[in-house]
């Protein structure tokens, strides 16, 4: 194992095989170490159908170095699930007392990514297999997420909807940047490079995006007193959790086929 697409080779190969908790490859010095459970013949048999002039090392019963791995990522799981959860409650909040479109939809949002969370934590520690399926969870969890919003904006496209106050829209948005911000490093502190890890990273990083865009559009509430930026931020909050769905289920799928 020398490079990234031997990697990927081994991934295809081992994500079937229910009994591997994780893999951890060092392409440096061409070293994978396997967490799993039973026996190691049959992990043995599949690399070595790939002729990449693999030997088995070593078998070791401890799991210390995996079990503080997997302790981790749940401790940072945990924390940003709950860093979510509260800016969902604040911002959903303040979206519906200042009737901005774009508020409630990254609240929504919010409230998507607290939930990704959650899932993840049933990953950590579990199955390969797991992991696809709870990263192909949160993809269709996301898309039913932006059709319902897609829905929300058109009404009130069509309906008299109030200017929204652009000081709560850019006021809230600062703070949820800033939490998104630490978000995304606890998340990243992790090094963790597993499906269900990446995709919590990726509804992150989209998040910041949709701060930035919401304290835009609040500007441009005050600069031209009209709700329309209000609803464009959120027509485009919700196409960014569309192609956040597009990317996790891809990804679900990447830990099979590539």
């Amino acid at each position: 194992m020398d490079c990234p697409s031997e990697e990927s080779l081994i991934r295809m190969k081992l994500s079937d095989v229910a009994s591997i908790k994780s893999l951890q490859f060092d392409i440096n010095n061409r070293k994978l170490d396997v967490f799993h459970k039973g026996s190691v013949t049959p992990i043995v048999q599949l690399i070595s159908e790939l002729n990449l002039d693999s030997s088995l090392v070593e078998i070791s019963e401890t799991d210390k170095d995996f079990i503080e791995s997997k302790s981790n990522e749940s401790k940072s799981l945990w924390i940003v699930l709950a860093i979510n959860f509260v800016f969902f409650v604040l911002e959903m909040t303040f979206g519906w007392i200042s009737h901005s479109m774009g508020l409630v939809a990254d609240s929504l949002d919010m409230l998507a990514d607290s939930i990704v969370y959650g899932l993840s934590l049933i990953a950590v520690g579990g199955t390969i297999l797991l992991k696809k399926r709870i990263a192909t969870m949160a993809g269709y969890f996301q898309l039913t997420l932006a059709i319902l919003g897609f829905v929300e904006v058109v009404r009130r496209f069509i309906g008299s909807e109030v200017v929204p106050n652009h000081r709560t829209m850019i006021i809230i948005s600062i703070f949820a940047l800033l939490a998104n911000i630490l978000c995304l490093y606890i998340l990243q502190k992790t090094k963790s490079q597993e499906v269900h890890m990446q995709a919590s990273m990726i509804f992150t990083s989209n998040d910041i995006i949709i701060n930035l865009g919401v304290i835009v559009a609040g500007i441009l509430v005050l600069i031209l007193n009209t709700n329309i930026p209000d609803l464009i931020i959120g027509s485009i909050v919700f196409v960014l959790v569309l192609q956040g769905a597009r990317r996790i289920l891809k990804l679900g799928k990447w830990s099979r086929f590539t």
